[in-house]
């Protein structure tokens, strides 16, 4: 798997994977009664999301929230 080089075939695939994803991520969340939190940034730092409660995605962001200035400081 490589990184795709052209920026506009990049923002599709991530568009139509994040979309994706996301919709398993409800499918999980309603067809298992599963606990899901998914948070997406984009490579402009948009954020994306999904939880199938408030409070999964609060606890979520906190937790993110104390990981992203090490990660981004990483390069990582």
């Amino acid at each position: 798997m490589r990184r795709i080089e052209n920026a506009t075939n990049r923002q599709v695939t991530f568009s139509k994977r994040r979309n994706g994803l996301l919709k398993k991520a409800r499918e999980l969340s309603v067809l298992c009664d599963a606990q899901v939190a998914v948070i997406i940034f984009s490579q402009k730092g948009r954020l994306y999301q999904f939880s199938s409660s408030d409070t999964h995605i609060t606890r979520a962001r906190a937790q993110l929230l104390d990981v992203v200035p090490e990660v981004i400081a990483f390069g990582i």
